[in-house]
Order: structure tokens, then C-alpha cells, then sequence
């Protein structure tokens, strides 16, 4: 697949998880200096790495969701569990990921996480 396409696949992918809205107003507000960040994301991460037939979508997306807690990216967490949701991952299975990630990434860790995965419930029953 060339670089064009693998960007066309990658944007499609992106928006089917994070949601349309939110990859637009990201791609709109790129800057000349930012922009290159947005095309390296959707082309490598999303039209590479997410297009690839090895994992489906869910256990991707709970493997983000431990990953993400692992390096304190709260942002990026908030991002992630919304794509799991998204995704079909069900509330009970992104909280037994966060369990586990107490054991193996640490109790501060995963506290922050729950509580980054509350928020994210709450807005999704608003």
C-alpha cells in the first residue's frame, strides 16, 4: 500500500474509533508545525499499525487503554477508552484492564486511570 493510501485507510480508521468530530477539529487545527504530527498519527499508527488484520479492534484498543496507563498519558487515556467504547469494548472489561494495571504498572498509576475512566463514563451517560 503507498503512502497515499495508507493515509486515506488510516484516516478512515481514526475516525471510526476516536469519532469523526473529534479527528476533524484535530486535522483543522493543525498548524504548519503541528500538521506534520497529525499525518505521521493517522498514516503510521492508524493506516499501518490499526489497518492490520493480526488483533481486532477491541483488544487493540484495551491494549492502548493499558499501554497508556503505563505512561500517565491522561489525555491520551481519555482518548483511548472513549475509542474502546466505541470500539464495543464493555465498561466491566476496560475496568478489569484497569485492575490489572495496578498490579503491573502501580496503584497511582491505575487510580489516575479510573479516574480519567469515570469521567469518560459520566460524559458518555450525559
Amino acid at each position: 500500500m503507498d503512502q497515499a493510501n495508507r493515509f486515506e485507510r488510516g484516516l478512515a480508521i481514526r475516525k471510526q474509533v476516536l469519532g469523526e468530530t473529534y479527528v476533524e477539529q484535530s486535522l483543522q487545527k493543525a498548524t504548519e508545525y503541528t500538521r506534520p504530527m497529525q499525518e505521521l498519527t493517522t498514516e503510521y499508527c492508524w493506516g499501518t499499525i490499526w489497518d492490520r488484520p493480526g488483533l481486532p479492534r477491541q483488544t487493540r484498543s484495551l491494549i492502548n487503554v493499558a499501554m497508556l496507563t503505563a505512561l500517565n498519558r491522561p489525555n491520551e487515556l481519555k482518548l483511548h477508552i472513549r475509542g474502546a467504547l466505541r470500539n464495543g469494548c464493555s465498561r466491566e472489561e476496560i475496568v478489569e484492564v484497569l485492575l490489572q494495571t495496578a498490579i503491573y504498572c502501580g496503584v497511582p498509576a491505575a487510580m489516575d486511570a479510573f479516574k480519567v475512566m469515570q469521567q469518560v463514563f459520566d460524559e458518555a451517560d450525559e
